[in-house]
């Protein structure tokens, strides 16, 4: 098997994950394999559903957040987390997906996000801290259990406020 991506040195972040050859659009960079050793959330840790995280095997560790990533997640039928291009990748380009795609709560990243794009939002953040607008962009490349925990806390959100409201959220 050819590879079609590497891990080199980036400039100022580390190690990072580049692209051997071009990439389109819903192209797989990288097929996540997960070990069978569960974790907790942690930085290379992924949630792989909603109430789990697991390691993946290989380069998955090696691919840096950015908040415009030029890729995003696709699960397989393992529940691993596929990484593929939300847009064409050129070779020589660095593969980075935004983190928010894969865990719904970051608390692990305390300082400043080093992504450097015009549109950083200055740290790294879950998916519930996602500005709408982010998650819309998102749309076919997150996990699928990201969406059902927003609707979860927005119904939960609903009944409190519905609780607190005059007549209990009810309109005369």
């Amino acid at each position: 098997m050819t590879a079609i991506i590497e891990e080199r040195t980036t400039h100022g972040r580390g190690q990072g994950v580049f692209a051997l050859g071009s990439f389109s659009k819903d192209d797989v960079l990288y097929v996540g394999v997960l070990d069978d050793r569960s974790t907790s959330n942690h930085s290379h840790a992924s949630q792989v559903s909603k109430t789990k995280f697991g390691f993946h095997t290989g380069l998955s560790s090696k691919f840096n957040h950015s908040c415009n990533p030029n890729c995003g997640i696709i699960l397989n039928d393992s529940g691993g987390h596929n990484i593929v291009a939300m847009r064409d990748i050129a070779a020589g380009d660095e593969a980075t997906y935004d983190y928010a795609m894969r865990n719904y709560r970051i608390e692990h990243f305390t300082g400043l996000c080093a992504c450097g794009h015009k549109n950083c939002r200055g740290s790294i953040t879950g998916w519930r801290d996602l500005p709408q607008q982010r998650k819309d962009d998102y749309a076919g490349f997150v996990a699928p259990y990201l969406i059902e925990l927003d609707l979860e806390d927005a119904a939960i959100e609903k009944r409190q406020l519905d609780a607190t409201s005059p007549a209990g959220g009810s309109s005369a």
